[in-house]
C-alpha cells in the first residue's frame, strides 16, 4: 500500500519519499486516514511502529487548509513525557514541514533549560506546540501561550507520561483546552490508569492495536549470557573489545550505576559516558551527539533512553541490568535494528535474574538461548537469599521518601 493511497497530498508524499519511507507501517495505514477524517484515535503501538509519522503527516495536511493569521493560533498540541521525545517529534515535524506549499510554525518546549528562549520562539504564535506537561503549564502561566484554539490534542507515550507522575499536570492542561476537539492517544501499553484516561478523553475512537510490531519486524539477534553479578563489568569490557563494537547502548537500573559503569569503562580505556535524568539538558544533549558522531563508543543509560531515542546505525544494545518491566525489554532492544539495519541485543542473566528473564520471555513470546562466554562462566547457581520481612530494617524508603524521590525524578525527566 503506497502512502498516496492513504489520502496524503502530493507534497507530503514527496516528503515521505525523501525520508526513505518505503511503505506505511500497520499503525500508519489505519491512523493516517482516521486523523485526516477528524476521528479520535486510540492506538496501542510499540516503539519503532512509526507512530510519530502516523499523526504528524495527517495533521500537517490538515493545517495546510488553515488561513494564515497573525499571531498564529495554536491548533495542534502534542504532549510527550520526556525532553528527548519532544526533540525527536520536533525533528520529524521539521523534516516534513519543509515540503509544504505554505510554512507551518512549530515550537518545542521542555524543562531543564531556560524558559526565555522558548518564550521568544512563541512570539507571534505557533500552529504546532510539542511540549512536556510541566513546561507547557509554565508557558501558559507566563502568558506566552494560549490554548483556546487547540483543535487537536496528541498524547504520545501516555503510559510513560503517567508512570512519571504527570497525571495532575495532564488534568490541568485538559481543563484549559476547548471541549470540542480531536484527541489522539498513543500508548505502548494500556494499564488501568491509561485506560481510564482513554475512556474519559476519547469519543468513538478508531482503535488500533499493533502489538509487538517493533519486536517482530527489525532484524535483531537476541542473546542471553549467563554471568555472575560481579563479572558483568569485566564481561562487558571483554565483549566491547573482542567483538569490536563500534558503539553500544548499555542499560542499567539506576543513575548511580550509569555513572559507575561508565567510569569503569573509561578507566579501561573505552570512551564512554553516562546518560540519566539527573544530568542537565546540555549534558544529555552532548552525550547523545557524542554517541551519534562516534566521539564515544558506549552510552550507559537508565530507562530514560528506552523510548524516544533514534540513534542511526546503533549495532548493539546491552541489558547490563534487566528492565523491571517486561514491556520495557522491547522498548530497550528497539533502539537497535532500526530503519532496516541489523542489530543485536545482549542481556546479562545472573543467578538472581534468571526467573525474571524467563518472565520477560513468556510475556513477550520469546525464546532466547542461554550462552556462556569462556573465562566468564558463572559460579553462582542459586539466587541470593532474601531477608525475612521483605528487606533489611532501616534500609527501605518511607512513603514520604518515596514521594520525594518521585518528585525529584519527575523534575529531572522534564
Amino acid at each position: 500500500m503506497p502512502f498516496a493511497s492513504l489520502g496524503l497530498s502530493q507534497s507530503l508524499v514527496r516528503a515521505v519519499v525523501a525520508s526513505n519511507y518505503h511503505a506505511p507501517t500497520e499503525v500508519q495505514k489505519v491512523a493516517i486516514p482516521a486523523v485526516l477524517n477528524g476521528r479520535d484515535v486510540r492506538a496501542s503501538a510499540a516503539t519503532g511502529a512509526g507512530k510519530t509519522a502516523a499523526y504528524v503527516l495527517p495533521l500537517l495536511q490538515r493545517l495546510m487548509k488553515t488561513v494564515p493569521t497573525k499571531p498564529r493560533p495554536t491548533y495542534v498540541l502534542i504532549l510527550v513525557p520526556t525532553r528527548e521525545l519532544a526533540a525527536q517529534v520536533g525533528r520529524e515535524i521539521d523534516k516534513f514541514e519543509k515540503f509544504l506549499p505554505q510554512p507551518v510554525k512549530s515550537v518545542v518546549a521542555f524543562g531543564g533549560v531556560s524558559i526565555n528562549p522558548q518564550m521568544m520562539d512563541l512570539r507571534g504564535g505557533a500552529e504546532v506546540v510539542v511540549a512536556t506537561p510541566g513546561r507547557l503549564l509554565d508557558l501558559v502561566e507566563h502568558n506566552a501561550l494560549h490554548l483556546n484554539q487547540v483543535g487537536t490534542l496528541v498524547l504520545d507515550e501516555a503510559d510513560r507520561m503517567l508512570d512519571l507522575g504527570f497525571a495532575q499536570e495532564v488534568d490541568r492542561i485538559l481543563a484549559l483546552l476547548p471541549r470540542r476537539r480531536q484527541n489522539l492517544l498513543f500508548s505502548a501499553t494500556f494499564p488501568e490508569e491509561v485506560e481510564k484516561l482513554a475512556q474519559g478523553l476519547l469519543h468513538d475512537p478508531v482503535r488500533i492495536a499493533v502489538e509487538n510490531e517493533a519486536a517482530e519486524k527489525p532484524d535483531i539477534i537476541q542473546r542471553a549470557i549467563e554471568v555472575d553479578d560481579a563479572q558483568r563489568g569485566p564481561l562487558l569490557r571483554h565483549l566491547i573489545k573482542t567483538e569490536k563494537w563500534p558503539r553500544a547502548l548499555v542499560f542499567v537500573a539506576s543513575q548511580h550505576s550509569a555513572e559507575h559503569v561508565a567510569g569503569k569503562l573509561i578507566n579501561a580505556g573505552i570512551r564512554a559516558t553516562a546518560f540519566h535524568g539527573d544530568m542537565s539538558q546540555g549534558a544529555r544533549t552532548r552525550a547523545l551527539e557524542d554517541i551519534k558522531d562516534l566521539h564515544i563508543t558506549v552510552l550507559v543509560a537508565t530507562d530514560l533512553a528506552a523510548r524516544g531515542l533514534d540513534i542511526v546505525e546503533l549495532p548493539v544494545v546491552v541489558n547490563y541490568d534487566l528492565p523491571r518491566s517486561t514491556d520495557d525489554y522491547l522498548h530497550r532492544i528497539g533502539r537497535t535494528g532500526r530503519a532496516g539495519e541489523k542489530g543485536m541485543a545482549v542481556s546479562f542473566v545472573t543467578a538472581g535474574s534468571h526467573a525474571h528473564f524467563r518472565l520477560i520471555e513468556r510475556r513477550n513470546d520469546l525464546q532466547v538461548a542461554r550462552e556462556q562466554v569462556p573465562g566468564f562462566e558463572p559460579t553462582e547457581l542459586e539466587p541470593p537469599p532474601q531477608p525475612a520481612g521483605g528487606g533489611i530494617k532501616g534500609k527501605r524508603l518511607s512513603k514520604k521518601d518515596k514521594l520525594r524521590a518521585e518528585a525529584a525524578r519527575r523534575a529531572a525527566m522534564e
